[in-house]
């Protein structure tokens, strides 16, 4: 059977230990959600499944035909899209370009046909003569037209680069799959699409995400990397969760019983030891040998204490948004696009990528200006920023407690000591380079900052990018109970119908004010993109 075996696998880095004596088995027919927070290890031990990294001690065995969601496009650029694809099959790849080879020969020998006789064999096992159409289709359900397909890799724009290396590790029968974070630069409806594709899949698929929803929507089972080793669960990430909580919180109430327990025997052997209850005394030392307490490592899960508050209310219009207009040469962002939004109101601003919503949040925060139509804020609104270029708003040569005081010189040491605490960065942390920030430590960092400034509107364009799946679950909570008013760009469905009571959604019609929750917009508009999707029917290739 393709099963993925792990024996005794280790792997430390200095004196961070990861994963000690590690032994667990993927197997076929399951799909499994590689869990843990930002610093468990996940990619680490994706790679040592792969092959691509040794572990200090174990081994692992894995199908011939494990496929792997590359991250370098780069090795690609001069390669026809289509053709980047079917070399997800190596055999299959190999065989084609060693039957072009000969047939370019001018003069072909005897064994040179045999030798074509067998490719054409090869060629026709691995179901060659459809490949053209399967990469198609997996290209377009992933949301890449069709007019790109016969373009090189390099001609294509970056996020349809990594979309490309996605067809590839779907295409060709792998009997494993190997995808870290393959909803990253995908929009809803490609995600959607994804979903569905993965439902169909009979091999063993391992996936890290930070989606819940996709975790939940496909996942049979979750590996979760905690307490030094990996542990399975039943179920989707929710299911992972309330497990994970009954199981540890059934261990402390055990060993909270058996604590008891151990007192009232210590307290007796105290009392009679030197008397004549000699027997006695000996019957409850042995008990007390018995009783041991079940060893609970600490988690290295952590989630941040997520609140926004608001100096101030703003007044009740606190958005209007009058006939505007916007174009680039190759984009209409919208068209006299009209909106009035009220104090309190959260908006989801959803929609594929590269049709505007990072303009549209730039549009209202001022940084641009619409062609035609106006952009009105309310009485005593305050505007609230987390761009999508996180990084980038954040100086170099500075501290995390620097950057952070500078919003509000007047606020005690200890009050921004205590802000930086709740969002993750405690002790040393604090003084810690701003240059030498990662992806998710900015973003926490601004929304530590809009914590600070306490806005009464927020703007926030993809805050779930490089956040672990329990800062996202923080940020839901935090945005459901904002006072204020929100507008929000997120691929995150969870993210999404946890807080959003209105939609601002770029469809194929143009951009629409939807007021109802997210839930509420799929099923009145969410079949019609789909419609022209590849849907299910690559999906179903993929199974044997």
């Amino acid at each position: 059977m393709p099963n993925i075996q792990v024996e005794n696998v280790s792997k430390a880095y200095g004196q961070k230990k990861l994963f000690e004596d590690v032994s667990v088995s993927f197997s076929e027919g399951r799909r499994y959600g590689l869990t843990g927070p930002n610093g468990a290890g996940k990619s680490t031990f994706m790679k040592i499944i792969a092959g691509d990294i040794e572990p200090d001690t174990g081994q692992v065995s894995r199908p011939k035909r494990t496929s792997v969601l590359k991250q370098d496009h780069y090795a690609y650029e001069e390669v026809r899209v289509l053709d980047v694809v079917i070399q997800g099959n190596s055999v299959l790849w190999a065989a084609l370009q060693e039957k072009e080879a000969l047939l370019a020969k001018p003069n072909m020998t005897d064994e040179d046909g045999m030798r074509l006789g067998e490719l054409e064999g090869v060629i026709a096992e691995e179901d060659g003569y459809s490949a053209e159409a399967e990469a198609g289709e997996l290209l377009s359900g992933l949301g890449i037209p069709e007019r790109l397909h016969q373009r090189a890799l390099k001609e294509i724009p970056g996020g349809l680069k990594v979309r490309t290396l996605l067809a590839q590790a779907l295409f060709g029968k792998p009997e494993a799959l190997l995808l870290d974070e393959p909803t990253n630069d995908l929009d809803l409806d490609s995600i959607r699409w994804l979903e569905k594709f993965l439902s169909a899949y009979e091999g063993v698929l391992i996936t890290i995400s930070h989606d819940r929803h996709f975790l939940n929507e496909i996942c049979t089972h979750i590996a979760d990397i905690d307490y030094e080793t990996i542990i399975i669960y039943t179920g989707g990430y929710d299911d992972m969760v309330m497990q994970k909580a009954q199981i540890r919180g059934r261990i402390e109430a055990e060993n909270a019983e058996k604590r008891k327990k151990i007192a009232q025997l210590q307290d007796f052997v105290a009392r009679f030891s030197a008397g004549t209850r000699a027997s006695q005394v000996q019957s409850r030392k042995r008990q007390l040998e018995k009783l041991q307490l079940t060893d609970l490592k600490r988690s290295n899960i952590e989630r941040p204490f997520i609140k926004f508050e608001q100096k101030r209310p703003s007044g009740k219009q606190t958005l209007m948004i009058e006939g505007i207009s916007k174009r680039w040469p190759d984009v209409t962002v919208c068209e006299e696009f009209r909106a009035l939004v009220t104090r309190g109101e959260k908006v989801a601003i959803i929609g594929p990528n590269g049709v505007g919503k990072t303009t549209l949040c730039k549009m209202l925060v001022g940084e641009l200006k619409p062609d035609e139509g106006e952009i009105k804020w309310g009485h005593e609104a305050s505007v609230g920023y987390l761009a999508q270029d996180h990084r980038e708003s954040i100086p170099n040569g500075t501290t995390v407690f620097e950057y952070l005081h500078s919003f509000d010189p007047k606020a005690y040491d200890q009050d921004v000591r205590g802000l930086l605490g709740r969002m993750l960065f405690k002790g040393e942390e604090g003084l810690k380079p701003s240059d030498a920030l990662s992806g998710g430590e900015a973003v926490r960092l601004i929304l530590a900052r809009l914590m600070l400034t306490k806005d009464n509107v927020l703007v926030l364009d993809e805050p779930t990018n490089h956040l672990d799946l329990e800062s996202i679950i923080a940020l839901g909570d935090a945005l459901q109970k904002y006072e204020g008013t929100a507008f929000v760009v997120s691929h995150d469905r969870e993210l999404i119908s946890s807080f959003a009571n209105r939609l601002f959604a770029f469809t194929p019609y143009g951009l629409i004010d939807f007021r109802g929750t997210y839930e509420e917009y799929l099923e009145k508009h969410g079949d019609d993109y789909l419609k022209a999707r590849v849907g299910v029917r690559a999906g179903a290739r993929l199974g044997k």
